[in-house]
């Protein structure tokens, strides 16, 4: 299982960014991977999918997009956007010399992809949108706006393991301590203080918070459009989502009916992507592209 270097890069707009690294662990050169995390988290979700990706033979980028984990924040609020995202990612995709790559997008990240495909579909050789697309279910919207962006600063390591346990066990009810203990080191760092702190910038969640997040546009209908009747495309979603609910994955099925699908029993919003069922349709999906 392969390890990650730790690589930074500078964005149109001056700011220092930062992603993980994993080397390709042998075989034949094939297509990069480029994982994207969802609003408020960072590259550390893909802790156990990167390393299982690279030992296909495979190099993954992990991003920590701008204002989560090790990436500077922005000076603006209105910095965090889908078009400012996805101008980071292709930054980093000519910095590194990436030409075309697989995208796997976790809600954010996939609302990131599907920009892609507005601005430079090119540089997107397939997809995976993990619980998420186009339509978005208001009922997951508003209970993401109730803790995103919220401070929290606390004590302990039991108490971080309890808050992630607090607004998550809903979409993850079969997750014991020792994964929400996983989960909060993720989540949390600790300040000179000694204090734990969430790992993003509050401001993120101003877009949400002030309504410019909406449930749909027709720009993000034809950004999937774009993206699904071009590019070969996987939606993975949670059985218990809230976010991409039966009407919302049925819209994206008629709209693209060549799109592959995966249903993760057990789980909501969004898998982690080291279920079984995930796995198994992410390699096979991989095997697919060169």
């Amino acid at each position: 299982m392969s390890t990650y270097t730790d690589l930074s890069y500078t964005s149109t707009d001056g700011l220092t960014l930062h992603a993980r690294d994993y080397a390709a662990c042998g075989g034949p050169a094939r297509l990069p991977v480029i994982c994207i995390h969802g609003l408020t988290r960072n590259a550390s979700d893909f802790d156990e999918l990167a390393p299982w990706i690279a030992g296909f033979g495979r190099r993954v980028i992990a991003l920590d997009v701008r204002g989560r984990g090790r990436s500077d924040s922005a000076p603006d609020p209105s910095q965090y956007n889908p078009m400012v995202y996805a101008g980071d990612v292709i930054k980093l995709a000519h910095d590194l010399g990436i030409e075309r790559a697989v995208f796997i997008g976790t809600s954010m990240g996939g609302i990131i992809t599907m920009t892609l495909a507005l601005r430079r579909l090119k540089l997107i050789a397939a997809a995976v949108l993990n619980d998420i697309g186009p339509v978005i279910s208001e009922k997951g919207l508003a209970r993401i706006a109730g803790y995103a962006g919220k401070r929290c600063v606390l004590t302990s390591w039991e108490q971080a393991a309890d808050y992630i346990m607090t607004i998550n066990q809903e979409a993850f009810p079969s997750n014991d301590m020792a994964e929400w203990d996983k989960w909060a080191r993720r989540a949390f760092v600790e300040n000179e203080q000694g204090q734990l702190v969430l790992r993003y910038d509050p401001n993120i969640a101003v877009p949400l918070q002030t309504g410019k997040l909406k449930p749909t546009s027709w720009i993000s209908r034809m950004a999937f459009r774009r993206l699904a009747r071009n590019r070969p495309v996987l939606l993975v979603r949670g059985a218990l989502s809230d976010l991409v609910e039966d009407a919302q994955a049925g819209y994206m099925r008629r709209t693209a009916p060549a799109m592959q699908y995966a249903l993760v029993p057990g789980v909501g919003h969004a898998p982690m992507l080291s279920e079984p069922p995930a796995r198994e349709a992410i390699q096979q999906f991989l095997s697919q592209v060169d």
